[in-house]
């Protein structure tokens, strides 16, 4: 299952709702005075006068930008702000990256391959012995190089699941990684892509196991020295204390502040890094200069290659153009090959592109997240790719989402409007027993067809009582205490709906029983008057 069709698909309810509301963007002009040529006309300052503008249209706290062409740095650029009241992120303002972490964990795998240590296409089983999922023959058979192609057969629901472990233990990867012995696999090892968090922290494990030192202690030693990236960090508490931006959480469009949201240190090799504009534009000037960052060389031009080298299909709806590799998509747009990656946690997105014919890259961090507003922030990061490459951006086709986030509190809004019609009715059907329906429309209009969107809001409550529910609460929280609140309410009132208009339908409004048989109120009119003969003598 692609993690990008499970979201279209989740969006449709709410996007019915967000078309009763009017779309509106605003404008905001950001610029340097002195604007620098980006390529093929295109300037810095067009695309930061693209993510401001985005930024203000979309109620996001804060971003920062860094551009890379060649073998270095070329523009940084901060926007909105690091903190609720503070100022602008800086060029060393750390953030969490999300799972643009997959590459560095790539990375660090090809660095022991050409060390010797691992090989892509030996069994996960050499290095951890006791790793299994619930069919032996696919322990057996799942390799180094399908859990970084994304090809193990790994689902991908129960990696967002992981996503809301919160415990914080040395030993939680591990940990996690043991109660996959009885996972099913969604398909066999090799035959098709999914995209899965376990597959990367397998890899994590992997990197332990092979090199010898803590996962973490490696990406210091062997990424973030060597590339000077000194603002980059494997724990919240560090990055703390080097000013990390506060994440925001999304609440119908609103970016609310949480700076103590505890970090999910058990998916660390999958998404849990922290690093800057800055050190990330040291990062991509090695991966677009063979595997080196000025007198350092992280890896070989080859292994480069080999990372940034399409390996299976990713892209939905018969778009073939999009592929993944190790722990990058590769996507074909005209005549430009674009390698990238977006990243998000529940405050936090990042999106990173390599243009490699063209020798450039850029990096943009972001200090808010929801889980629906990734699909928008990537069109916003492959438009500033698009405008860095000298073509034509792409327009913006989701950029209603936050509209459809704020369209959620239309839910609770409708149901106490029906309450109270249907309460109206009620009384004035007691109080005029001509105006009450009949049969038909009585069962069609007045019970049947109002019980659907009551039994569509009582749905959103089977994912937020499910496995999912920590994960919905995390990077949803909006949808999720609606679905609590609302989705609870529709199916209690469902059936006190239905009893309250059976029982005013059914009871006669003033019971007069005679000799002739009549009867008064609702009753009478729906079901017609029934008069009782009375018995003939003699017969």
């Amino acid at each position: 299952m692609n993690k990008k069709k499970f979201l279209y698909q989740s969006l449709i309810g709410g996007a019915v709702l967000a078309l009763a509301i009017k779309v509106m963007a605003g404008s905001l002009t950001q610029a340097k005075p002195a604007p620098r040529r980006a390529s093929r006309g295109t300037s810095f300052e067009e695309i930061d006068m693209f993510i401001a503008e985005q930024i203000k249209r979309l109620n996001i706290p804060g971003a920062a930008l860094a551009v890379v062409e060649g073998d270095q740095i070329v523009h940084l650029r901060g926007f909105g702000r690091v903190r609720p009241g503070g100022e602008a992120p800086s060029p060393q303002t750390p953030f969490f990256i999300g799972s643009t972490t997959k590459s560095f964990t790539a990375l660090a795998v090809m660095q022991l391959v050409e060390g010797g240590k691992v090989e892509l296409d030996a069994p996960v089983q050499r290095y951890l012995p006791w790793f299994r999922v619930a069919d032996p023959r696919a322990s057996a058979q799942m390799t180094v190089r399908h859990l970084l192609n994304q090809t193990s057969g790994l689902p991908l629901v129960p990696g967002w699941q992981l996503l809301a472990d919160l415990e914080d233990r040395p030993d939680a990867t591990q940990r996690q990684a043991r109660s996959l012995s009885s996972l099913n696999l969604t398909r066999p090892p090799g035959a098709a892509f999914e995209y899965s968090n376990l597959n990367y922290n397998l890899l994590g494990l992997v990197i332990e196991a092979a090199s010898g030192e803590a996962y973490a202690a490696y990406v210091q030693n062997h990424i973030f020295g060597p590339l000077e990236m000194s603002h980059s960090h494997t724990s919240k508490a560090a990055a703390k204390q080097d000013g990390l931006a506060v994440g925001h959480q999304s609440w119908f469009g609103v970016p609310i502040a949480v700076p103590d949201l505890p970090m999910v240190s058990g998916s660390l090799p999958s998404g849990q890094l922290i690093s800057s504009a800055e050190d990330m534009g040291h990062y991509l000037i090695a991966h677009l200069n063979g595997g080196r960052y000025g007198e350092a060389q992280i890896l070989s031009p080859e292994s480069i290659a080999e990372l940034h080298r399409p390996a299976a299909e990713a892209g939905m709806w018969g778009n073939i153009s999009e592929r993944y590799g190790m722990g990058w998509y590769i996507e074909e747009k005209g005549q430009t090959r674009i390698v990238w990656h977006s990243g998000l946690v529940p405050d936090f997105y990042a999106y990173m592109a390599l243009l490699p014919e063209q020798k450039k890259g850029l990096i943009l961090l972001v200090n808010a997240d929801h889980f629906t507003m990734q699909l928008t922030l990537t069109e916003v990061g492959a438009g500033v790719a698009s405008r860095l490459a000298g073509n034509p951006p792409a327009p913006i086709r989701l950029g209603a989402i936050p509209w459809v986030q704020r369209g959620l509190l239309l839910i609770p809004a409708l149901q106490i409007i029906e309450v109270a019609v249907t309460l109206g009715l009620i009384h004035r059907w007691r109080r005029d027993p001509q105006s009450c329906p009949n049969r038909g429309r009585m069962w069609g209009r007045q019970i049947l067809l109002p019980l659907i969107p009551h039994l569509l809001v009582t749905l959103t409550l089977i994912p937020i009582l499910g496995k999912l529910r920590g994960f919905l609460m995390l990077f949803m929280p909006d949808f999720s205490w609606i679905a609590r609140i609302c989705g609870g309410f529709a199916g209690i009132w469902i059936f006190l709906r239905t009893g309250l208009i059976l029982r005013t339908l059914r009871k006669p409004s003033s019971p007069q029983p005679s000799l002739s048989g009549s009867v008064d109120g609702c009753r009478a009119h729906i079901f017609g008057r029934h008069r009782l003969s009375r018995p003939v003598p003699g017969r």
